[in-house]
């Protein structure tokens, strides 16, 4: 009985040693096995955290999981962590994946200085020289007795007569002067002043001495032309009576006519005297001419906002008529010789007073942009002169530039209609949609 008491108490021994080796070792195996599993899926889950999913067109959605794009319903597609090597120096950066870069066709460009160059296009008309311009009045009242200029248009040469006039006053000052001859010697001053009247009233040094030698008062006194030219005004005609200070004829001399040409008040900055204008007349076509600018008008005209921009060109044949039009081209020479900086229109967003441009921020693995407002000064062409705002070897967007504005605008971003860091109202905006 003692014997199968010992053996009994023996095997449950035994059989206690070996449940608990078996549950060492079930804990043991079972044990490594969840660790691994749960290092393995935190692995993972940390992979899947390292990537960002967004849209090609739409990069300012951005989920940690793929899907589809709430705006378009394209796909969307992986992009590197902001907690990667990538990671922004600034909140306010703008990151596109390589796709939307060329979905949305932005290029780029290095800033350099360069020479400014602009050609301006200019209108005008031919016009007469206002310096050989003479207008004829009565300096004297009287009767027109002949008229030897019949039509407007008629040439006359310096000295040729235009009509003649009989004038009760000039004998009258005739008169005057033969009694003034009596008294020469013992009263000059007399003398002097009589013909002094004469020559006021128009009369050259050979009429009065004419009068004088012939020592008898004429009755009828010429009207001469002062210089060679085109009669364009006739005022009188045969029998007409004029009053002191009538217009009897204009004459003009159109050996040298002014080409008045009209240039915008933009243009004005890259226009100096000594410019050249090459420019053609459309009444004369196949004829082309080049000449100098010799005078920028002072004022702007109110309405037009326009200033006049002259040259000067001889025109002994006369084929240069007032009021022909011209079509001149403007070479600037104002930058000639200078090194500015120069960026394209093309990178350019104008808001009102402002400029605005997107700069490429260097060394990031995903592209990124920042809106950068700066200050322009004269257009050159298809560029604009950079006054402040940009460095030479900046990169630029200078195609696409509106779509990445409106990515900005959308993330809530500086943009070019919200250029103040107003996140806070489209971050939530758009929280709400994706949510």
């Amino acid at each position: 009985m003692k014997t199968k008491i010992n053996r009994y108490k023996k095997e449950v021994i035994l059989i206690g040693i070996t449940l608990l080796v078996g549950l060492s070792l079930g804990w043991l195996f079972f044990h490594n096995s969840g660790s691994d599993k749960n290092e393995t899926h935190s692995h993972e889950e940390q992979t899947e955290q390292e990537i960002i999913w967004t849209c090609s067109m739409h990069p300012q959605i951005k989920q940690d999981k793929p899907g589809q794009c709430p705006i378009c319903a394209m796909d969307l597609v992986p992009i590197a962590s902001l907690s990667s090597d990538d990671e922004q120096e600034s909140p306010d950066e703008l990151q596109m994946s390589e796709s939307a870069l060329q979905l949305a066709n932005v290029q780029t460009t290095i800033v350099s200085k360069g020479v400014p160059e602009k050609s301006i296009s200019l209108l005008g008309k031919v016009k007469p020289d206002e310096r050989n311009v003479s207008e004829l009045t009565a300096r004297f009242g009287g009767r027109i007795e002949k008229l030897f200029v019949n039509y407007t248009g008629q040439d006359v040469v310096k000295g040729q007569k235009l009509a003649t006039i009989y004038s009760p006053e000039l004998i009258t000052a005739q008169k005057e002067l033969f009694e003034a001859i009596r008294f020469k010697d013992t009263n000059p001053t007399y003398y002097k002043a009589a013909v002094s009247k004469l020559k006021l009233w128009d009369l050259t040094d050979v009429q009065i001495n004419n009068i004088i030698e012939n020592s008898e008062s004429q009755i009828y006194f010429d009207v001469l032309s002062p210089i060679t030219g085109t009669v364009t005004q006739r005022h009188v005609a045969h029998g007409d009576y004029v009053k002191e200070g009538a217009v009897l004829f204009e004459v003009i001399d159109l050996s040298k006519v002014w080409i008045m040409f009209e240039a915008y008040e933009s243009d004005l900055p890259w226009i100096k005297k000594g410019d050249h204008i090459e420019f053609t007349i459309q009444s004369l076509p196949g004829n082309s001419y080049d000449s100098k600018v010799t005078y920028i008008d002072p004022f702007i005209d109110a309405d037009s906002r326009i200033a006049r921009v002259r040259v000067e060109l001889p025109n002994s044949k006369r084929e240069l008529k007032p009021e022909m039009f011209a079509n001149g081209v403007l070479h600037s020479q104002i930058a000639k010789n200078t090194n500015e900086l120069l960026i394209p229109k093309s990178a350019i967003l104008w808001t009102g007073k402002r400029a605005v441009v997107y700069v490429k921020v260097p060394d990031r693995e995903t592209p990124s942009f920042l809106y950068r407002e700066i200050t322009l000064g004269p257009e050159a062409g298809n560029f604009y002169v950079v006054e402040d705002g940009l460095s030479e070897g900046e990169e630029i967007a200078t195609n696409g530039v509106f779509r990445i504005d409106a990515a900005a605008q959308l993330a809530g971003k500086p943009s070019m209609m919200n250029p103040e860091d107003d996140k806070t109202l489209h971050g939530s905006m758009w929280q709400g949609q994706l949510e």
